[in-house]
């Protein structure tokens, strides 16, 4: 098969790698020369989901559902499936992910690799928590069924692996049980980033769900003002008197230029915070505007036009949080950069599952940035520089830049995991920080 170009969802950067159907869960790898890397459905951002130079084994073909049991909430499919269609077998029968990001359309495999994270990390912890088990296909041809009990460190390695450990044929999840898709909703606008830690801390015990969007233009007093969000599964059948799941609309064409500017930022985030003149609002929300709102667009990446755009996430320690995340927003306001798409949380205590999961104790801040060449790069590095400092990590599967050595501190489990590495799978991403 010749080459053919590639694009995470962040339509940067560019890679040139062969595209190889995977279809059938219980056939050999395809016959590849160099390097190749599984590929679901290109929902993460940067070049963690790329191989330039190499293969791509497609796997979004498989996804088929091998088991289900309605009574334990227990299922078992090929990772392929994605997550929404997961919610659509399941929660008619009264189940839901226990863990979700923020879009439907990633694969089972791809949240294992990434061991993704939702507004319920405090509760729920991360993905690889509810995982019961899965089966990986070595390029040797090995198949092994890994479990949490595992004692040889490869399902550690696996989850929140980025893919590198070997190829996820299928994965067994424990979901966990809903009375409906509607969620119980509370929206606070608060005014400065020391009310979001106050909101957080008194929302942590209450709550299931816990997220903010923040005006990242904001300055002085009223730095890190925003919106809180917080949430729970509402109780009995409220369905007669809600809306119906979110309509669907689309962005049909990539614009020749950013849609997200800075003639369009600022009024946008204004727009925003004010958007709701009471200080508090309570209402229902279907899970699908609650927890996917952009997936109400088709292709919203393109708004960002053809440079695409980069998003940096980070988690900044507990002790340094307050003031690493003020630091962080001065940076960018200072910049004259913004994000439409702004959204602070605080993480739970629960021990990551993998060597390499993102998650863990503290506050996480996530931006996107339209692409705008080397001086957004240079603001970039400046943002990485104070979570250095401060001693936090940037999400390998938001990235597509930071330095190795960045994600050697952050990640400093990252050698051992080197030794579960399979030597034939291979990133753009895995390459960028070994060098």
């Amino acid at each position: 098969m010749s080459p053919v170009g590639g694009q995470s969802w962040g339509r940067y950067p560019l890679a040139t790698q062969q595209l190889l159907p995977v279809a059938d869960r219980a056939a050999p790898l395809p016959a590849v020369d160099g390097l190749m890397l599984p590929h679901g459905n290109g929902r993460s951002y940067g070049d963690s989901c790329l191989n330039p130079g190499g293969a791509l084994l497609m796997a979004r073909s498989l996804d088929r559902f091998i088991a289900f049991d309605p009574t334990t909430g227990v299922v078992r499919c090929e990772a392929g499936v994605t997550l929404g269609e997961i919610i659509e077998l399941a929660l008619p029968q009264g189940w839901f992910l226990p863990v979700t990001p923020g879009t439907r359309y990633a694969t089972l495999g791809g949240a294992i690799a990434n061991d993704v994270h939702g507004k319920n990390h405090h509760r729920a912890g991360s993905f690889g928590h509810h995982l019961r088990g899965l089966e990986l296909l070595r390029s040797d041809g090995q198949r092994i069924e890994l479990d949490g009990d595992d004692s040889t460190g490869l399902f550690a390695a696996t989850v929140g692996g980025l893919g590198l450990t070997g190829f996820i044929t299928w994965a067994e999840l424990q979901l966990r049980r809903v009375p409906g898709p509607w969620i119980e909703t509370e929206s606070i606008r608060f005014d400065s980033l020391d009310e979001f830690f106050a909101l957080s801390r008194d929302s942590a015990a209450g709550f299931e769900y816990t997220v903010a969007w923040i005006d990242c233009l904001a300055t002085g007093k009223q730095l890190g003002r925003g919106h809180f969000l917080r949430g729970d599964h509402a109780r009995g059948d409220p369905r007669a008197a809600t809306p119906s799941a979110m309509p669907r609309r689309s962005i049909p064409f990539v614009p020749p230029v950013s849609m997200v500017n800075g003639l369009t930022l600022r009024p946008f985030n204004t727009l925003y915070y004010w958007r709701q003149p009471a200080r508090r609002k309570r209402h229902l929300s279907h899970y699908q505007s609650y927890f996917y709102p952009l997936d109400g667009i088709n292709d919203w990446n393109r708004m960002y036009g053809p440079a695409g755009f980069l998003q940096h996430q980070c988690v900044l320690p507990p002790a340094v949080a307050r003031e690493a995340t003020a630091a962080l927003l001065s940076e960018i306001s200072r910049s004259g950069r913004g994000s439409f798409l702004a959204v602070l949380k605080e993480f739970g205590d629960a021990p990551a599952r993998g060597m390499l999961s993102f998650p863990r104790p503290g506050t996480t801040l996530a931006l996107d940035f339209p692409n705008t060449g080397p001086d957004l790069l240079r603001m970039l590095e400046r943002l990485d520089r104070i979570v250095a400092e401060a001693g936090g990590a940037v999400y390998p599967a938001k990235d597509a830049r930071m330095s190795g050595a960045l994600f050697r501190q952050a990640f400093p489990a990252w050698e051992a995991f080197s030794h579960h590495v399979d030597p034939r799978f291979s990133s753009g991403f895995w390459r960028r920080v070994m060098e």
